[in-house]
């Protein structure tokens, strides 16, 4: 394995963009944010795309962005996944890890979250343990959209370690809901 380059970027770069797609497509068929929505995100500053490169390759993919306040923000995870060639190599793990190590670093970041299906299949299992192994605590609240058919479950990494979850994960919804609300929101 050659050197990896680690990108993150806040303006919509299309040949980064086309590089990225194939893995997003494969990983989100249902559900995925079309283009337009992600550029919009990104010119309304809120919103970051990660890309974890093998020379001219992306082999990890990552859209996150920022919620709350500049005294206690969270990350969002939005979307994140690792090229099929290159999985169960441990470059999610160590992919994310370079996303939580660059916000401490850019932001005052009390926590990440990221919202996963929470119908019990072995799929969503397997995305659960994903998630757990790298450090993140499963709430017991489900949350059920009216746009999607298919219940979610926040996970939370705190990073700042007074940060706590007083409730069943509701309120790390609030934050999601706003996250998801600055994405369809016209300018």
């Amino acid at each position: 394995m050659t050197s990896l380059q680690w990108v993150t970027t806040t303006t919509w770069d299309e040949s980064l963009w086309q590089k990225i797609q194939p893995i997003y497509e494969e990983a989100f068929p249902h559900g995925a944010k079309p283009k337009r929505i992600l550029r919009t995100m990104l010119e309304q500053n809120h919103t970051f795309i990660h890309a974890l490169m093998d020379q001219d390759q992306v082999i990890a993919m990552a859209i996150t962005g920022l919620v709350g306040s500049s005294a206690e923000y969270i990350l969002i995870i939005d979307y994140m996944a690792v090229h099929h060639d290159w999985r169960d190599q441990g470059i999610g793990m160590s992919f994310l890890e370079q996303i939580k190590q660059w916000a401490i670093q850019e932001y005052s970041l009390a926590a990440i979250v990221i919202e996963v299906e929470a119908e019990d299949t072995p799929l969503n299992q397997s995305r659960l343990l994903f998630w757990e192994k790298c450090g993140f605590i499963a709430t017991s609240y489900v949350h059920q959209y009216i746009w999607v058919p298919e219940p979610y479950r926040a996970m939370v990494l705190p990073v700042q370690a007074d940060f706590v979850v007083d409730d069943q994960g509701e309120s790390l919804f609030r934050h999601i809901i706003s996250f998801h609300e600055k994405a369809y929101r016209k300018r």
